[in-house]
């Protein structure tokens, strides 16, 4: 039981902080023609030339990325909070929070994919 309200609260924390500092920023520059994204979008735009932006809904995507990267930061707390050992906290951390990030964004490529948000040709 203890483990689902740790993983709640971190995932509320977590999507809270998201919605102030990154979504309701990113937002902010894209009604004033700013061309800074945040990384996670950058990112996506880098690894998965082929998905067309233009058709992808900016603020959709922003939230779709504070809930997946909420939801990740959470599943890493919960993994790492039941190792006992300091090091080995430090290493499955890393490793593990490299490993779901990669996973997440994905499968957020495959879901825009599916949705027909790629560029034809």
């Amino acid at each position: 039981m203890e483990e689902i309200v740790l993983f709640i609260g971190s995932f509320i924390f977590v999507f809270i902080i998201y919605q102030i500092f990154i979504v309701s920023k990113a937002k902010k520059n894209k009604e004033k023609k700013n061309k800074r994204e945040p990384f996670e979008v950058m990112y996506l735009k880098k690894m998965y030339k082929n998905l067309d932006f233009k058709k992808i809904p900016y603020n959709q995507l922003l939230q779709l990325i504070a809930i997946i990267s909420s939801f990740d930061i959470s599943l890493i707390v919960s993994i790492v909070v039941h190792i006992k050992n300091f090091w080995l906290e430090i290493v499955i951390g890393f490793a593990s929070t490299l490993l779901i990030i990669l996973i997440s964004y994905h499968l957020i490529y495959l879901f825009y994919k599916r949705k027909g948000m790629i560029k034809n040709g």
